[in-house]
């Protein structure tokens, strides 16, 4: 992995987590809703990028799979515990063939 690429995905790692903890403390301050969706939605787009970035990598596949499971455990600890729904009947049928 090139120098650039680490630094790339080490920044987004530090921007979810800045928004996660952000995402806590307004949960803690049982604060607005709106704010809390709002982080919560830029969570979901840096974690996407940082597996769209992850997945354009040299690293190797299984390595690739490992990282994104772990980002999954950590800021979608309720997806690590299966506790899912959908509403899209095809994502349904694609997670119960998982």
């Amino acid at each position: 992995m090139k120098k650039a690429e680490l630094n790339s995905l080490m920044d987004i790692l530090d921007g979810i987590k800045k928004i996660d903890s952000m995402i806590l403390l307004h949960e803690s301050l049982d604060d607005s809703t709106f704010m809390i969706s709002q982080y919560q939605s830029k969570k979901s787009k840096l974690i996407d990028q940082f597996i769209d970035e992850l997945l354009s990598s040299h690293i190797q596949t299984e390595q690739r799979v490992s990282l994104i499971q772990q980002v999954i455990v950590k800021y979608y600890p309720a997806l690590s515990k299966g506790e899912t729904h959908y509403d899209d009947e095809e994502i349904e049928q694609l997670s119960r063939a998982i």
